[in-house]
């Protein structure tokens, strides 16, 4: 029995590799890359349409690699247009956000403790945030390792995307989500030790 995948698609012709089942993939995922890009559009608005279109076209062929290498995951659980699209989406939003930090710089180092300062309503709550910040900044400067500190400032504190940060530390998504999830549950046992809780 042949499993028929969506109107022009075959999962046989897929794993075979045949050229115009291939070419039909990537055409269903250029479809949801371009769509991808545009509705992130605004967040490159120095960028004209033709970068544009070959960051889709760049995500649509990545994606497609992947679906393809990732053939046997799909169990058949939705339409297999919904399973692929979320690799054309992710893979279009992923090269959006880094062609958005393309030649910025990279913040490792808090900007300012000071900006996270809020005004509370009375004196006590002043006091009691400020303690808070305190030992948050005594925490990631004692507690993390230098690799925790430097994903953690960058992602939480300074809102560098992970796939980007990842790029740039020549690292990879999985890595960076295991040292943030380290360095945050270290850091929240150092602020319990000193009676802070959330």
């Amino acid at each position: 029995m042949v499993a028929v995948l969506s109107q022009d698609i075959q999962l046989e012709e897929l794993r075979a590799g045949e050229p115009a089942a291939v070419a039909r993939l990537h055409e269903l995922l250029l479809k949801a890359a371009r769509f991808e890009v545009a509705r992130r559009r605004q967040s490159l608005p120095e960028v004209g349409g033709e970068e544009l279109d070959d960051l889709a076209q760049q995500a649509a062929a990545d994606a497609a690699v992947s679906v393809l290498r990732r053939l046997d995951d799909f169990r058949g659980e939705s339409r297999f247009t919904t399973w692929a699209y979320k690799f054309a989406l992710l893979e279009a939003s992923a090269k959006m956000r880094r062609r958005a930090w393309r030649g910025r710089e990279l913040p490792l180092e808090p900007e300012s403790w000071a900006e996270f300062e809020h005004p509370a309503p009375t004196p006590a709550a002043r006091a009691e945030r400020s303690a808070l910040l305190a030992a948050i900044q005594e925490g990631i400067e004692t507690v993390l390792t230098p690799r925790q500190r430097e994903v953690l400032v960058a992602i939480a504190l300074n809102g560098v995307p992970l796939d980007v940060l990842a790029e740039r530390l020549d690292s990879n998504r999985n890595a960076l989500y295991k040292t943030l999830h380290d360095a945050r549950r270290k850091l929240r046992a150092y602020l319990d030790e000193r009676g802070f809780s959330p």
